[in-house]
């Protein structure tokens, strides 16, 4: 059996995979749940979403995305991780058909290449420089709570919203990225492995895609 946490895994009794193949697979998961959210895109009326009770809507959405977390960082077998890494991607998908509905194909396409840009340099950068995202980690995540907070508040109490929390978010998440991937180099390269630090940079991905969609909506 590996340890619970994931990213601290250090020892495993599972086969240990090549550095490419382990690469294929977190590239394949990753793919696997972009897929999902395009066939989820084109498949679902976003008017049917909106009109989902939003109390209910958030519960399902957090309930599906907390289970699916838990099963797939709690689990050593691949299958049980890819199955957990679904119950996530779902209800981010439903999130991204509502956010993308709002926008025209040209943005939502720029969009796509800013944060595939944006991805790969993070990912270069945490492959070189796992040491500085570590150090680094605790801000990020301070930084993200502030800005949730800070959000929260915004909308809810002021009913406004400051077009820098959007940039913020973005930063926190790219962040994000080069800090998951410098760690899923650092953890034993086996299957599971590849699948539960896909769906950590999937998350990721989806949060700065969102961000840089409202940021590109805005300049246009």
């Amino acid at each position: 059996m590996m340890e619970s946490n994931v990213f601290q895994r250090t020892t495993t009794t599972d086969k240990i995979i090549s550095d490419a193949q382990y690469n294929l697979a977190i590239g394949a998961t990753l793919l696997w749940g972009f897929f999902i959210n395009w066939v989820l895109v084109e498949s679902v009326d976003p008017n049917y979403l909106y009109s989902i009770n939003p109390f209910v809507f958030i519960i399902l959405y957090f309930a599906s995305a907390m289970y699916g977390i838990r099963l797939f960082s709690k689990s050593d077998d691949p299958l049980k991780s890819f199955i957990g890494y679904n119950f996530v991607v779902v209800p981010f998908g439903l999130i991204v058909n509502m956010v993308v509905s709002q926008y025209s194909p040209e943005m939502v396409s720029e969009a796509i290449q800013i944060t595939g840009g944006v991805t790969l340099i993070m990912m270069i950068l945490g492959a070189a420089y796992p040491a500085f995202f570590q150090r680094i980690s605790g801000a990020l995540t301070g930084a993200l709570l502030a800005v949730i907070i800070v959000e929260m508040f915004q909308i809810f109490i002021m009913g406004i919203h400051s077009n820098w929390l959007d940039w913020a978010v973005a930063a926190i998440f790219c962040g994000y990225i080069g800090y998951d991937w410098g760690r899923a180099n650092q953890i034993p390269k086996t299957l599971d492995n590849a699948v539960d630090s896909a769906a950590a940079l999937y998350m990721d991905i989806i949060n700065l895609f969102l961000r840089v969609l409202r940021i590109v909506g805005r300049r246009r």
